[in-house]
């Protein structure tokens, strides 16, 4: 996905000379290909998130459209006065990109955890948030967050997450995407997971049950539409992400679903229970044993039946 994110940068930048990127001394072998082209717009500020943001604000508030990059907990946890204060309240066109989601970095500990960004983020006002599942959704998210005046969070994973489209989907802000079809269940999935997603459901299929696979990308503005929708059209909705329980896709999914007629709704998330989380893990074992991987994900299908 961070390839796909600086390409699509880089080609928005060499058409508009108003896009600046900012670093907090992070992105090695990863940036370089727009700092090479566009020097004059590129700044590492240095290990200084809260200045990051800062600096990103005034450059906005100038007429520039400022990427800031970092990996996750320390783009979104560490400076989240300033995001809110002077990116959010001034409605600043400031473009968050928080690098590492959920376990990527989960055998360097807790510390590296990205995984309450989203509850976190999606609190605050005017700020879309996204997290695309595949190379292709960062891609057209990043040019997507843009071309939109405002502040926005884009969330990454860091490397090698496989391709799921074999064609652009349509990407329209605030919507989601089908990717397989189904009738037994609907599962919803954001970010990097979506792939063990798609998994279990193909595994599902051996055992004669069909589950739709959706992505969604845009956590805000969210899809309630959507999920409306399938209420109605299918018998149960699970949730899936890389991310704490509370506050991101699972907790605004069941808080539309309490107000239609809704099926069976399960949802699969990162506990909050303390012995789960300082663990240094790899991010599939963290994956297996927060039941995030495809066998956990078809576990909670075959409870469906």
């Amino acid at each position: 996905m961070r390839t796909a994110f600086v390409e699509a940068l880089c080609q928005v930048a060499e058409a508009d000379p108003s896009v600046w990127l900012l670093t907090a001394d992070l992105g090695y072998s990863v940036l370089e290909p727009f700092a090479e082209r566009f020097a004059d717009r590129y700044v590492n500020v240095g290990v200084a998130e809260q200045n990051t943001i800062g600096v990103a604000a005034g450059l906005a508030l100038s007429g520039k459209t400022v990427v800031v990059y970092s990996i996750v907990n320390f783009a979104t946890l560490r400076c989240f006065e300033q995001i809110r204060n002077d990116v959010c309240y001034q409605r600043a066109n400031v473009k968050i990109v928080g690098v590492g989601a959920g376990y990527t970095y989960g055998a360097q500990g807790y510390t590296h955890h990205g995984i309450e960004d989203l509850s976190v983020i999606a609190t605050l006002p005017e700020i879309d948030v996204i997290a695309p599942g595949d190379p292709l959704e960062a891609r057209l998210a990043t040019r997507a967050m843009l071309a939109r005046q405002g502040p926005c969070y884009l969330r990454l994973g860091k490397a090698g997450e496989p391709l799921l489209h074999s064609d652009d989907p349509n990407f329209d802000r605030g919507r989601m995407i089908a990717l397989r079809p189904g009738k037994d269940a609907l599962i919803v999935a954001t970010g990097g997971i979506l792939a063990q997603a798609l998994e279990a459901a193909e595994k599902w299929s051996t055992q004669g049950k069909e589950a739709a696979v959706w992505s969604a990308p845009w956590l805000r503005p969210f899809d309630g539409d959507a999920i409306v929708r399938a209420a109605t059209e299918f018998p149960a909705i699970l949730t899936v992400e890389e991310a704490v329980e509370t506050g991101g896709l699972g907790a605004v999914t069941a808080r539309i679903l309490a107000q239609t007629p809704n099926p069976r709704a399960l949802h699969i998330g990162v506990s909050i229970s303390p012995e789960l989380r300082p663990a240094s893990l790899s991010q599939e074992t963290h994956r297996a044993r927060e039941g995030l991987d495809a066998n956990g994900i078809l576990a909670r299908l075959q409870r469906l039946d």
